[in-house]
């Protein structure tokens, strides 16, 4: 199964998503899963993830310093059988660039994936660190249970 994890600049919430997922992937010896994160904007291409946002993934020992920013295609809704958006904004961005119903129908919200929320994940870009921790700890329960359910 292929997953994409997107938000608006592909720099804080999707990489931080990617990265976790993998890390929860890898730990329960999923290699049937691949992901991917990309953004609805592209203000950031070939950038590498926010400071802020790998520091705080440095905490939890992961390392998401590799991964770049990429904005969101239409031929990801042929590559992805998942695509996760990190709140309504970005729902509505990819659901414009969807061709039909069986696009759409791809689109979840990160938050609920499965543990049936339909939170957003704030956008900590704008905030301090507290923003990323929060971001982090958001995803990692949420993914954990999407992947669990997979």
């Amino acid at each position: 199964m292929n997953i994409l994890m997107v938000c608006m600049g592909n720099i804080c919430r999707s990489p931080m998503a990617e990265g976790i997922a993998r890390h929860i992937a890898a730990q329960s010896g999923r290699d049937d899963l691949n992901f991917d994160s990309a953004g609805t904007h592209a203000y950031h291409i070939g950038e590498a993830p926010d400071e802020r946002a790998q520091a705080e993934m440095k905490r939890h020992g992961l390392d998401i310093s590799d991964l770049r920013a990429r904005a969101f295609r239409q031929e990801d809704f042929h590559e992805f059988d998942v695509i996760m958006v990190a709140d309504e904004h970005n729902a509505e961005n990819v659901r414009a660039m969807a061709g039909d119903n069986e696009q759409r129908s791809k689109i979840i919200k990160m938050l609920d994936s499965g543990c049936g929320s339909d939170e957003n994940v704030a956008d900590p870009y704008y905030g301090g660190e507290e923003g990323f921790a929060r971001v982090y700890q958001q995803l990692h329960s949420a993914l954990t249970t999407y992947l669990d359910r997979s």
